[in-house]
């Protein structure tokens, strides 16, 4: 267990705080992982937020945790630890000695920031924070995507932040990477000679990496309609999941040597601009269709504008150039009011080389590997065997399953959980270093600026669905097709 430390989280009573942050400190709670002499301090905007902020969080709790984890008198000892107050983190006023009240009697102490706030105002913020002297020699920020609109934007808002704490103490945060499933994603590969030998162009055919969403917009209307998938989605959570696949093994497992092999990849990654840019990747906006049976209104309906070509959905053939990765495909795909909710790693391996069976045993299924990360955390291996029903030699596909959730009875992964102790515990491993900010959108700003250039407009899809028909013409040009949350799809 760390050291008893105080997380501050700005923007205390918003989304974020309710619907994770308070959860994901409540389970470390109840499981034991949340030092005694630790509190949780929410800033609220608002008075009368942080005058009911504990009729505000009890609702919340029940909402966000499973029906067994919600225990009254867990929650009764739990709310001794929160501190709610008011502040206004863009304004530099006595509010602030508040803050200086609770937390300057105990200088020593680990003091964890949490800017569960817009980035406009993270640098007002941390520089109100120096000019009340509260950053410690033991302080920690932690920050929220989406970490600007572009690369200069994004330089910027980390300028900003760099003028108060070093880049030892900033954690750029991507729950993406606290998943469970994404961390025994190392044990996997550097622990198992089976894949770690077969890691590379000679065996693996493509490798697909989707996160799709059933939900619409969400409330996030400004901000989407600016933003756009590629910015929200694969800027940042596809990039850092592309890096972890594709880095080549640390010589050992700490933050240093972990973000130095992730850096390789980004900086590997083929350029695309112009013509490359139409050939490789898809736009789509979701209109009108059906989902669970109900009808649900398209992104124009949402956004509440006769016109926008904001990509809620998008697609990209991406390729790694080093010895590792030579010409094979990587295929990413995010999308909004998608059929199912779902973010999964595909590693599909090349067909054995020569066919030993008759076509009568049938067809032979290329092997794969598949990292589920929502709404399960598991990891199958589809393997081909004879069909044991019958004494014919007919072949089919089997699937070695490690659902966690069956294997370890007790099970709940909590990704914010687990990063905020990481940063409690000064462990920077899944957190995201400013050099691969800037590889990241030195990457995608050239794909965005093409598609503005050729003026061209997002494809349409139902929603409900998989997404554009283009999406799917993208692997199948290339003889693949996508796998879509265990919609076994074989190649043609």
């Amino acid at each position: 267990m760390t050291e008893p430390f105080d997380i501050v989280i700005f923007g205390g009573s918003g989304d974020l705080a309710l619907r994770k942050l308070i959860p994901a400190l409540y389970r470390a709670y109840r499981e034991g992982n949340f030092p005694s002499g630790s509190r949780v301090i929410a800033a609220c905007h608002n008075p009368e937020d942080a005058a009911d902020y504990l009729a505000k969080v009890t609702p919340a709790l029940q909402e966000h945790l499973a029906a067994e984890e919600f225990c009254p008198d867990a929650w009764d000892q739990f709310k001794e630890f929160l501190c709610p107050l008011v502040l206004d983190v863009a304004v530099a006023d006595e509010q602030w000695q508040s803050l200086s009240a609770l937390l300057n009697p105990e200088p020593e102490k680990v003091r964890i920031f949490y800017l569960a706030i817009p980035p406009v105002v993270f640098g007002v913020c941390c520089q109100h924070l120096a000019q009340v002297a509260l950053v410690s020699a033991n302080s920690r920020v932690v920050i929220e995507k989406p970490l600007g609109y572009d690369a200069a934007s994004a330089d910027a808002i980390n300028t900003d932040i760099a003028r108060v704490f070093d880049e030892s103490c900033i954690y750029r945060i991507d729950h993406y990477l606290g998943k469970e499933t994404v961390q025994n994603l190392f044990a996997l590969r550097f622990t198992n000679l089976i894949f770690e030998q077969l890691w590379d162009a000679k065996s693996i055919d493509h490798v697909q990496i989707s996160i799709s969403e059933t939900v619409g917009l969400e409330g996030r209307a400004g901000f989407y309609n600016e933003a756009g998938a590629l910015r929200d989605m694969v800027q940042n959570h596809l990039l850092q999941l592309l890096s972890l696949v594709a880095m080549e093994s640390p010589n050992k497992v700490n933050f240093k040597s972990i973000r130095a092999e992730k850096l390789k990849v980004l900086e590997a990654l083929r350029p695309m601009s112009g013509e490359d840019v139409d050939k490789h990747t898809v736009r789509g906006q979701y209109v009108p269709g059906s989902y669970n049976g109900d009808l649900v209104p398209g992104y124009i309906e949402e956004l509440g504008s006769a016109d926008s070509t904001t990509e809620t959905f998008v697609a990209l053939r991406v390729y790694i150039d080093n010895w590792r990765w030579a010409r094979v495909p990587f295929y990413l795909r995010t999308g909004k009011r998608m059929k199912q909710r779902c973010a999964e790693i595909i590693i599909q391996f090349k067909d054995v080389s020569h066919r030993v069976y008759d076509d009568s045993a049938g067809p032979l299924a290329p092997n794969r590997l598949i990292i589920r990360l929502q709404p399960d955390e598991l990891i199958q291996l589809t393997l081909m065997s004879k069909n044991l029903a019958t004494l014919d030699m007919q072949l089919q596909p089997a699937t070695l399953n490690l659902n966690f959730s069956d294997t370890y009875s007790h099970f709940r992964s909590d990704a914010y959980k687990r990063l905020i102790l990481d940063v409690a515990a000064a462990n920077q491993s899944l957190f995201i270093r400013r050099d691969e900010v800037e590889q990241a959108w030195a990457w995608i700003d050239p794909i965005i600026a093409a598609w503005h250039t050729s003026g061209s407009v997002p494809n349409l899809y139902r929603a409900g669905s998989w997404g554009p028909d283009e999406s799917d013409a993208l692997l199948e040009e290339d003889g693949r097709r996508w796998f879509n949350n265990g919609e076994v799809l074989e190649r043609e």
